[in-house]
C-alpha cells in the first residue's frame, strides 16, 4: 500500500455535483434541500432496492438488464415501486435534463418501503406508499486505478446463505459489506475480497471479481454474490470474441496462482487487481483484462451510440 485511499467508486471530482438537483418523490429539489423523513423504511430499517445506472451520449446503459433486477427484486420482498419501467426511465430522464447531463453520469436510483406509522420494523406500518429517491452525478473514474490497480484483502466476513440474506438482492441492508470493508481498511488493503459460505472465492464488498489462469477467466458461480450486469456482460463478451470463460468454485491458492485479476461493476466497468493479502497478482502486463476492456467500451458504444474515437 502506499497509503493512499482508494476504492472502486474513486471518481475525478466535479465540482458540477455541488449543485445539483436530485428527484424525491417526483420534486427535483437542490441536493441541500433533498430529504427524507427519520420515519422512512429505508432510515430506519434500510428496508429498499436500488439500482446503479450510467448515462452515456443521453441513453441509459444496458437499462432493460438493471430494470430486470430491480423490479425482481422488488417483488421478491413485496416492494410496491409505485410505476413500471417506463416511469422509471421518464424520472430518470427528468433529473438528467434538470441537470443538464447527458454523459459520464452516474445515477442511484433508490426505493424504500415509505414512512412508517410507528417507529417499528412491520412492513404494514409504511402506509405512505415507497420513497423513491434518484441521484445523478457527473461521475467519471480516476484513470491511475486502471494503471496501478487495486489491492484487497481476503476477510473473515462472508456473503451469506439465500435463505438469511440472499446476496442477489441490491438491497439498502448493506452492513455485511460495510463490515467487510471496514476489514480490509483494517488490514491495510483498499477493498474486501469475501468468500462464501463454504470457503470459495465469491466477490468483493462492492464489486464481482474475476480471475485469469493460463487465459481461461473464472468468475463464481454466482449462487452468494450480486448477480451483476457488467458480470454477465463480461461473460457474454468473452463466450462471443473465444475467451474461455467459467462460472466456477475456486480457491485463494488458485486466486493468489492468478495470471491476472480484475473486478466489474458499473461505475468502474473492469478495474484490474494489483494484489490480494499483500501477494502480487501476475505483472503489470494484462493482457487479457486489457483485450476484455476494449471489448467491453465497443459493446457500450454500441449500446449508447457513442461514436468511436
Amino acid at each position: 500500500m502506499d497509503g493512499e485511499n482508494r476504492t472502486t467508486h474513486d471518481a475525478v471530482d466535479d465540482p458540477r455535483n455541488r449543485d445539483i438537483r436530485i428527484y424525491v418523490n417526483g420534486d427535483l429539489v437542490h441536493r441541500d434541500d433533498a430529504k427524507v423523513s427519520v420515519y422512512d423504511s429505508g432510515f430506519m430499517l434500510g428496508d429498499g432496492m436500488w439500482e446503479g445506472l450510467r448515462l452515456y451520449n443521453g441513453t441509459w446503459a444496458f437499462f432493460d438488464a438493471h430494470m430486470d433486477r430491480f423490479f425482481d427484486s422488488c417483488k421478491t420482498v413485496s416492494l410496491d415501486v409505485g410505476m413500471d419501467r417506463a416511469g422509471i426511465l421518464e424520472a430518470l430522464n427528468r433529473t438528467a435534463e434538470a441537470n443538464g447531463m447527458t454523459h459520464d453520469v452516474h445515477c442511484r436510483l433508490m426505493v424504500t418501503r415509505g414512512v412508517k406509522a410507528r417507529p417499528f420494523q412491520h412492513p404494514s406500518l409504511s402506509r405512505s406508499g415507497p420513497t423513491l429517491v434518484i441521484i445523478m452525478e457527473h461521475s467519471r473514474p480516476v484513470d491511475k486505478l486502471h494503471a496501478a490497480g487495486i489491492s484487497l484483502a481476503t476477510v473473515p466476513q462472508v456473503r451469506g446463505l439465500p435463505m438469511s440474506q440472499d446476496a442477489k438482492l441490491n438491497s439498502h441492508s448493506k452492513l455485511n459489506c460495510v463490515i467487510a470493508s471496514l476489514q480490509a481498511e483494517q488490514a491495510g488493503a483498499d477493498e474486501a475480497l469475501m468468500l462464501d459460505p463454504h470457503g470459495f472465492v465469491n466477490t468483493t464488498n462492492a464489486c464481482n471479481f474475476f480471475i485469469v489462469r493460463k487465459g481461461e477467466v473464472w468468475t463464481s458461480t454466482g449462487d452468494y454474490c450480486m448477480n451483476g450486469v457488467t458480470r454477465r456482460n463480461v461473460i457474454d463478451i468473452c463466450r462471443d470474441n473465444g475467451i474461455p470463460v467459467f462460472e466456477k468454485n475456486f480457491s485463494l491458492l488458485e486466486t493468489y496462482g492468478a495470471d491476472e485479476a480484475f473486478l466489474t461493476g458499473t461505475f468502474g466497468a473492469q478495474t484490474p487487481v494489483a494484489t490480494i493479502d499483500g501477494k502480487r497478482i501476475g505483472s503489470d502486463d494484462r493482457p487479457v483484462t486489457t483485450r476484455i476492456q476494449t471489448l467491453y467500451r465497443a459493446l457500450v458504444a454500441r449500446e449508447t451510440g457513442i461514436q468511436p474515437g
